[in-house]
């Protein structure tokens, strides 16, 4: 008899069943794929470590988090500086002094910010009723037709005047020359890692890979007083509301026999007529300015394709529209109603979580209820 069942050995599932450990509980880790890690999971090619699931950049301005994932990895100093690439144009992201002087040929703040602000009160739009006045009405619609329009529509499937104003609340403008995409103070990879990470949080405790809890869900909470559920909350209740809806995105990865492909680990791909959103050199992301490939002769690219998420699919982004969310606040009424289940993580609580949310919301989901009598 287990103390915590826990469903999947992501971030969120990881470091739960590493503080009910701490505090002597006994624990039982299960996983539906054939590896820990979730969507972090790293696999080592060519001495690269590649991100299977897309990049992952860990970044916080939580002290607190920062100082506990460093507990299970050593992290290195990468720095997040994507770019854009807009029919072979290139640009710095986030939008800054280097993105204004290239778009507007201002060359100070001063007029960068005149630009910019000339932009916004022609288009006039006070009162934004779509994701494409929104934007518009943040950055002036130059930025938006080159960096903005073309990305968003390949990301979502959908027209920008047909999604939502509240996807974008806001779009950072630096009138610096700082290419640091993060805000954070905080910032940097695991140098062996994220499955290296997860396998230290779970050092200890018992993990069983390939186990599908809903196909034998009454076997599963017999062996455990609690039971951890971090899978999708729509399938735990065999989608008897209505399936909830999410983007899913596919990736085509390469071995390729040179050292350098694109100079970065990240570009992204503006443009409408390319059919995928970014590129990412994986070599990039730990190794440093291997510029010669002395030590590393080739590079591993993935090109990312988002895609409408059809059952079966592995899903990333909840489309938190009002019909969706509409449907999880249901969802989330049976839940709260359940005694012996907790649910958390980006598919349990329909939600987008940046890692170091996930593992601060974990944290405080394991102090909540550890601390209970």
């Amino acid at each position: 008899m287990y103390d915590y069942l826990i469903v999947g050995a992501g971030l969120f599932g990881a470091v739960f069943a590493r503080q009910a450990t701490d505090a002597g509980k006994k624990v039982l880790v299960i996983e539906r794929r054939p590896q820990i890690a979730g969507n972090v999971y790293c696999e080592e090619i060519e001495g690269i470590q590649v991100h299977k699931y897309g990049a992952h950049i860990f970044h916080t301005n939580n002290k607190k988090v920062w100082e506990y994932v460093n507990r299970f990895s050593e992290f290195n100093r990468f720095t997040n500086s994507p770019v854009a690439n807009y029919k072979g144009e290139l640009y710095s992201l986030p939008f800054n002094m280097y993105t204004f002087n290239k778009i507007f040929g201002a060359v100070t703040p001063e007029e960068a910010y005149a630009h910019v602000e000339r932009e916004r009160r022609e288009a006039g739009i006070t009162e934004p009723k779509n994701l494409e006045e929104q934007a518009i009405s943040l950055v002036g619609r130059s930025i938006y037709e080159k960096l903005i329009k073309g990305y968003t529509m390949k990301q979502w499937g959908r027209p920008c005047d047909e999604l939502p104003a509240f996807i974008i609340r806001r779009l950072p403008l630096r009138f610096t020359f700082d290419n640091n995409y993060f805000n954070a103070l905080y910032q940097g990879i695991p140098m062996e890692g994220y499955t290296k990470l997860v396998a230290n949080l779970l050092d200890g405790i018992e993990v069983r890979l390939n186990v599908d809890y809903l196909e034998d869900r009454e076997r599963w909470d017999a062996c455990a007083e609690k039971v951890l559920y971090t899978g999708p909350i729509d399938a735990f209740y065999g989608f008897s509301l209505g399936n909830l809806e999410y983007r899913s995105v596919r990736f085509e990865t390469e071995l390729l026999d040179i050292p350098n492909f694109q100079g970065n680990a990240a570009v992204n791909y503006t443009d409408l007529e390319t059919p995928w959103t970014r590129i990412i050199e994986h070599k990039w992301f730990t190794f440093g300015k291997d510029q010669e490939g002395k030590d590393l002769p080739k590079t591993i690219i993935s090109r990312e394709y988002s895609s409408e998420w059809k059952p079966g699919d592995e899903p990333y982004y909840p489309v938190n529209d009002e019909k969706n969310s509409d449907l999880y606040q249901q969802y989330k009424a049976l839940a709260e109603k359940e005694e012996k289940v907790l649910f958390g993580g980006r598919l349990g609580e329909y939600k987008y979580y940046d890692m170091d949310a996930v593992i601060d919301a974990a944290l405080s989901k394991a102090e909540e209820v550890l601390s209970e009598k």
